[in-house]
């Protein structure tokens, strides 16, 4: 099983092992590459703004994360074209496919960013320049998968053309249009030629040079070289699209109805689950996805060892439909704890009204299943992915429970996300998340943000003040914006827009969202007015950060309206990610880039695409 990954930055441990994978992909298929080729493929992802261009890394992984295979996608920003710059399987797996689904993860990429087309080199296959018959085929076998997709060379220009007398080191221009039928016209494509010479080859070539070859593309609009491989007149291929195919990933924790507290008042019920399912079956965004087991060790990552042990061990100890409350909390005496399971509960829990029974650690261990699942299929073609779970989880602290929550699924999956680049949580709850922010509350590679009602009037009463930011390497990666219990739908809206601008300016790589539906009109743990329109239209506007999401349900009490308010935010989230956004391909690698001094009269040779 393989599974594609993008690669922003070289920060986290999953990253940077990934990225020397890679490097000993370069090394096995480009034995002529230098140590400063190596070291370029780090240094773009980490400095866009050196190189003038947004680097984006896709990784081929199997099931042990061994990388399979790369590709390297530059995205011209101030264009709004991108640039593949390198496309290869490892030594071992070449012929098995992996260029093909790279390259279409490419082409899904692209289509996605909303840009012009996708621009590429690829080997000449010319016998009169190409006189190694076996050179010569695998240059062929390219260009014949290519145009598959409608991807072809750009005729009528110098960038073919030698670098010097001799030079068969020649490669073509190559256009794919993602099945567009708008003509690419002259001055984006000079503009496109220009930028690829001096900011890929500055150092190489000169600036004259670049700009007669740039001047060289006259056709308005481009002429493309005519298919020369299709045996018959056939369809392009089209962009995969492959989330707004599959819908979002969601995942139910079937169990959950087990956990059921029949205590008079007790507002978190088993029917909350029926009241959205219902509603999102009308909306067909959805495909339903098993969970998986997770490992007790990312478990214990989150939340301490010996709470998670006493969570499971007090569970099973006790007696079908018997529940239990803590009635001491000895907070001064934290060394010496009772060895009784029922007067020990209150060295783990914050409140008076969560208690334990059989059923918790099956219900709480199953909705972990479901949200570090949601995680993982982030990474398996979905874009967007819904944990619908109960109990709910964001009260849960690394070694306390309380607020209904026991375990807190957010945060664990967000800690499996932390693995791979930088994760940004949004806490829509009502109550503040002083769970997740307990968890987080150290850390720099993991934004937590909540809007909530004020302490201490709202629960916890103890947490979610603005002042609270952050601590050591943390200090600022918390951002806590309380607002008054009587508030208008617009002063939410002004709250969410200062949340959004703080993810962007973080940079996040995923997006977890903890979704409380007990800020609508009437929950009868709230006091604040949202209705339907109001959850889509900020769903659309959390939808428009574009990046991977996983949303975990959290709150939401008054089940009349539940379902109703649940499907309004993902139809909004859905609308929001999408506004902005096989047959296998030759598996011969890309040539490194040349490192001999240009001379005048031709492109320099760059790293084509295979």
């Amino acid at each position: 099983m393989f599974r594609i990954r993008k690669i922003h930055d070289a920060v986290s441990p999953a990253n940077r092992d990934a990225l020397e994978q890679v490097r000993a992909i370069i090394r096995a298929q480009f034995p002529r590459a230098r140590d400063e080729d190596l070291d370029k493929v780090e240094q773009q992802l980490r400095d866009p703004l050196h190189f003038r261009y947004r680097s984006i890394l896709f990784v081929v992984e199997n099931a042990r994360g061994l990388v399979r295979g790369f590709a390297m996608l530059l995205h011209l920003t101030d264009l709004n074209v991108a640039f593949l710059e390198l496309i290869s399987a490892a030594p071992e797996t070449t012929g098995g496919g992996i260029g093909g689904v790279l390259y279409e993860a490419v082409r899904e990429e692209v289509e996605a960013l909303g840009l012009h087309a996708l621009f590429f080199e690829c080997s000449v296959d010319d016998p009169n320049v190409i006189v190694d018959q076996v050179l010569l085929r695998q240059n062929q076998s390219r260009l014949r998968f290519y145009e598959r997709y409608d991807a072809r060379p750009i005729l009528n220009n110098a960038y073919d053309s030698p670098v010097f007398p001799g030079d068969t080191d020649l490669y073509y221009l190559m256009v794919d249009r993602l099945g567009r039928p708008q003509p690419l016209r002259r001055v984006l494509l000079r503009k496109v030629v220009s930028a690829i010479l001096e900011r890929k080859y500055g150092k190489l070539i000169a600036e004259a040079e670049i700009a007669r070859i740039a001047q060289s593309f006259a056709d308005d609009p481009a002429q493309l070289r005519a298919p020369q491989y299709a045996r018959r007149a056939t369809e392009p291929v089209p962009v995969r699209r492959t989330d707004a195919d599959k819908g979002i990933a969601l995942l139910v924790n079937s169990g959950h109805d087990i956990h059921h507290v029949r205590d008079r008042g007790y507002v978190e019920v088993p029917v909350r689950i029926p009241a959205i399912l219902d509603e999102l079956q009308k909306t067909r965004l959805f495909s339903r996805i098993e969970p998986r087991h997770t490992p007790d060790s990312l478990l214990k990552r989150v939340h301490a060892p010996d709470y998670v042990d006493y969570l499971r061990e007090a569970c099973e100890s006790l007696a079908p439909k018997k529940s239990i409350y803590p009635i001491i909390f000895p907070v001064r005496n934290q060394t010496r704890p009772p060895r009784d399971l029922e007067l020990r509960l209150g060295y783990y829990c914050t409140d008076t009204f969560t208690p334990l029974h059989r059923n918790v650690w099956p219900a709480a261990r199953g909705a972990v299943d479901c949200a570090v699942t949601g995680a993982r299929v982030l990474f398996e073609g979905f874009h967007l992915a819904y944990a619908l779970v109960r109990p709910p989880g964001h009260h849960a602290e690394r070694r306390v429970f309380g607020g209904f929550c026991y375990l807190n699924s957010a945060a664990v999956a967000a800690a499996y996300l932390s693995g791979f680049g930088r994760v940004a949580i949004l806490d829509l709850d009502f109550h503040h998340g002083n769970g997740t922010q307990d968890i987080f509350y150290e850390r720099a590679d993991v934004l937590t943000v909540s809007i909530h009602g004020a302490p201490p009037a709202a629960y916890p009463h103890f947490a979610g003040f603005a002042d609270e930011t952050g601590a050591g390497a943390g200090v600022g990666a918390n951002l806590n914006l309380p607002l008054p219990e009587r508030i208008t739908a617009e002063t939410y809206r002004q709250a969410l827009s200062q949340a959004l601008r703080r993810i962007g300016e973080f940079g996040a790589n995923y997006l977890v969202i903890a979704l409380g539906l007990d800020t609508a009109k009437a929950d009868p743990t709230g006091s604040w007015p949202l209705a339907a329109a109001d959850f889509r239209s900020n769903g659309h506007r959390v939808g428009a950060l574009s990046l991977p999401t996983l949303v975990v349900q959290e709150g939401g009490y008054r089940t009349r309206t539940l379902g109703i308010n649940a499907r309004a935010f993902f139809e909004g989230l859905w609308q929001g990610h999408h506004a902005r956004l096989s047959h296998p391909a030759p598996e011969q690698p890309v040539a490194p880039s040349r490192t001999k001094e240009p001379r005048q009269g031709g492109a320099p040779k760059t790293t084509g695409v295979s």
